[in-house]
C-alpha cells in the first residue's frame, strides 16, 4: 500500500483570503518598481556579479567614511538611493524566493496526495466495474482514458 497524505497542513478559507489580500497589496505597492527587461537588456545590465557587488560595497564604504576621496562626477545622492533600494529589493526577493520554494514544495506534496488517492479510487472503480455495476463501468471507462499507453516513446509504460 502506498503512503499518502504527506502534507496534512491545509490553508483555511480565512488564511487564503488574507494571503490574497496581502499579495494584492504587495502587487500594488511594487507595481511602479517592476521592470520588464528584454534578453538583450538583461545581458547588458546584468553584469553586476558577486565580485562587482564587492566593488560597489567598497565604493559605498569610501563614500560614507572618506567622502573627500569620491569622484565629483558621480551623483552621490542617487548612488546612495540606488544602494539602499538594491539592498531592500534583495532582502524582499530573498524572502519571496524562500516562500516560493516552500509553498511550491507544499503544493507538490498535495499534488502527490491527490494523485495517490486518484489511483486508489481508479483501482476501486476497476474492481467494481468487474462486478458489472453500470455506474462503476462508466466511471472506470472515464478514468481509463488517462492510462492510455504512449506509443511514440515506450509502449510498455503507461502515461
Amino acid at each position: 500500500m502506498s503512503v499518502t497524505n504527506y502534507n496534512n497542513q491545509h490553508l483555511t478559507d480565512e488564511e487564503y483570503t488574507k494571503i490574497q489580500e496581502a499579495l494584492t497589496s504587495m502587487k500594488q505597492i511594487c507595481e511602479k518598481y517592476l521592470k520588464n527587461l528584454s534578453p538583450e537588456e538583461r545581458k547588458k545590465y546584468g553584469r553586476v556579479n558577486e565580485q562587482n557587488k564587492l566593488l560597489v560595497n567598497k565604493t559605498y564604504d569610501y563614500h560614507k567614511n572618506q567622502p573627500e576621496l569620491q569622484a565629483p562626477e558621480v551623483n552621490w545622492e542617487e548612488f546612495e538611493k540606488d544602494y539602499v533600494s538594491r539592498q531592500r529589493l534583495e532582502a524582499i526577493v530573498a524572502v519571496l524566493e524562500r516562500l516560493n520554494i516552500g509553498l511550491y514544495n507544499a503544493k507538490i506534496m498535495h499534488d502527490n496526495d491527490n494523485y495517490q488517492a486518484a489511483l486508489t479510487d481508479y483501482s476501486f472503480a476497476s474492481y467494481k466495474a468487474g462486478t458489472l455495476d453500470p455506474n462503476f463501468e462508466k466511471k472506470y471507462k472515464d478514468l481509463k482514458q488517462f492510462f492510455i499507453k504512449n506509443r511514440d516513446k515506450d509502449s510498455s509504460k503507461e502515461v
